[in-house]
């Protein structure tokens, strides 16, 4: 029976992973509460690291990024690795890539990254920091995730499903960008397929399908049974909004594709939710929670 630590306590994809995965001997530990020095990893076949802070601020500096996304990464990959843990699983993001594909190609798992902020430099720093310890007694996998939502999900999603909620009309008609998301359930069933053989390497984790802003909001509005009108911002105020908040307009209009059919090849494996599904049951759980 294999036996996971998480390292990262109460967060959002270790909540998730707990009740979804088919794996049921897992812990959780807090990288705040005890240091990776202190944890016995003796007990364990596989560390699951989740600890990381996950979204770009202003308020955080560019230090805090590479001292918990790498620096605190790596040293417990050390540790772990000098207890003799099997496999160290990395959950990493497709913010390596960058923001934008000013060339218009779709990213696969061997592209070349240009991350364009501390949070995606610090993830990719870590990865490469991995990518060294590994040896034929310590695998290490990575996997890049687009944004992951579902049942508890906090931060950007959130804000928009309230949004959605609180404003009736809404400057989101005919956007045709493509983003990629993950659905929680979708994400725990790539890491145990993972595990299950022992998968080295870099694999992409997401839904089946890209999708458009527009897309996205029609289906939070029809799951949170909201009538929603969509009208088509103005150009010279979505340029303005390129130059005084570029992140939010990038995420809202901007696009970013990426390819994981290498990983599915790989993994033999296919997400059992569509995107529509995973919103649905993720709406569900936010209005039955409040």
């Amino acid at each position: 029976m294999v036996k996971i630590l998480i390292t990262g306590a109460n967060s959002f994809v270790g909540t998730n992973y707990r009740k979804f995965s088919q794996f049921k001997d897992v812990d959780e530990i807090s990288l705040f509460d005890t240091r990776p020095e202190d944890i016995n990893f003796s007990k364990y076949d596989v560390v699951l690291h989740l600890a990381a802070i996950v979204h770009q601020s202003k308020i955080i500096s560019e230090h805090e990024y590479f001292a918990v996304n790498r620096d605190l990464c790596l040293r417990v990959a050390e540790f772990a690795k000098k207890a003799g843990i099997g496999q160290f699983v990395f959950l990493s993001t497709v913010k390596v890539y960058g923001d934008c594909i000013p060339d218009l190609k779709i990213r696969n798992e061997n592209s070349i990254c240009f991350p364009k902020d501390s949070y995606g430099r610090s993830k990719l720093e870590a990865e490469m920091g991995l990518k060294k310890l590994e040896d034929l007694d310590f695998i290490v996998s990575i996997i890049r995730t687009p944004l992951i939502y579902g049942e508890g999900v906090k931060a950007n999603m959130i804000s928009l499903i309230k949004l959605i909620e609180t404003m009736p009309i809404l400057p989101f008609k005919d956007i045709s960008n493509k983003r990629n998301f993950t659905y929680v359930a979708n994400l725990v069933g790539f890491i145990d397929q993972i595990i299950i053989k022992r998968a080295s390497g870099v694999y992409i984790a997401m839904d089946n399908n890209a999708i458009s802003t527009t897309e996205l909001v029609n289906y939070l509005s029809k799951y949170l049974e909201k009538k929603v009108i969509l009208f088509k911002l103005p150009g010279i105020l979505l340029r303005k909004g390129r130059y005084f908040v570029p992140t939010l307009i990038d995420r809202l209009y901007g696009s970013l594709e990426v390819d994981n059919s290498k990983t599915l090849n790989e993994l033999q494996y296919s997400p059992p939710f569509t995107t529509e599904e995973g919103i649905k049951k993720m709406v569900q759980s936010y209005k039955a929670s409040k």
